[in-house]
């Protein structure tokens, strides 16, 4: 289903996007509708118990970002993404969740240089 709606602002100028969570006859969810019928629905069938805050959509946003930054999307367009005026504000939220990033430091020197060769013994 296709929605238009105004971009960035209520002033926005419109933009049409496809809806990725639709219900039967294609029902928008509204935040709260889809947290209620679709992810809370998700948990029931899969026998899971359902841990509130843990488990909710603010819990989806930190693995969203963790993911991204994991896999080197740039701070400034990981806060463009969630909304975040100030990049060093995701930069400070989200970084702890980011496992060490010494060896792709490391990686990252060595594509440039290369690797030095090992002398034998």
């Amino acid at each position: 289903m296709a929605v238009t709606l105004p971009w960035q602002s209520a002033d926005g100028d419109p933009v049409t996007a496809r809806l990725l969570m639709t219900g039967e006859a294609g029902r928008l969810y509204s935040g709260d509708l889809f947290t209620k019928v679709v992810w809370h629905g998700a948990f029931r069938a899969a026998g899971i118990k359902y841990r509130g805050r843990a488990d909710g959509m603010h819990a989806l946003r930190h693995f969203y970002a963790s993911t991204l930054l994991a896999r080197a999307v740039s701070i400034t367009e990981l806060a463009d993404y969630l909304g975040h005026a100030d990049p060093g504000f995701t930069l400070r939220t989200y970084t702890h969740l980011v496992p060490s990033s010494h060896q792709r430091a490391r990686e990252a020197v060595d594509a440039v240089f290369g690797r030095p060769a090992l002398k034998a013994a």
